[in-house]
């Protein structure tokens, strides 16, 4: 496997060796791969500026702002992770004739534990909400 300058193997489809998601690895561009640990290195450092806040009894609003703020580039990850899953993997499985990849993207996307919304579009295009 070849490992990209970050030490972050870079990644292709289908790979039976990882079973943390079934088998199944997604492949993105080192460019990608860079931009999403660059990405979660300065959200780590956010969450340990925030313990570092809550250790200093911090005023409670201003841990609360930094949060949000973190949450925000959390949602900023999940959406570039999402765009590029849909662009490679997802394209890549249709291609090959796996529709299944559908009801796993819109079962992903429409689970308020992932902090997506709570409206679910069926195939048909038609809004249903996203029952608990």
């Amino acid at each position: 496997m070849n490992e990209s300058a970050l030490n972050v193997p870079l990644l292709s489809c289908d790979c039976p060796d990882n079973e943390e998601n079934s088998g199944r690895k997604s492949h993105h561009e080192e460019k990608t791969i860079r931009e999403l640990v660059v990405r979660m290195n300065r959200i780590e450092g956010q969450v340990r500026g925030i313990r570092g806040m809550i250790e200093r009894q911090v005023y409670c609003d201003d841990i609360l702002n930094q949060i949000s703020s973190a949450r925000s580039a959390l949602d900023g990850v999940s959406k570039l992770l999402l765009e590029k899953h849909m662009k490679s993997c997802v394209k890549e499985r249709l291609e090959n004739g796996d529709t299944q990849v559908v009801d796993e993207v819109l079962n992903t996307v429409a689970s308020d534990g992932h902090g997506w919304p709570s409206v679910a579009v069926a195939m048909d295009g038609e809004k249903r909400p996203h029952a608990p």
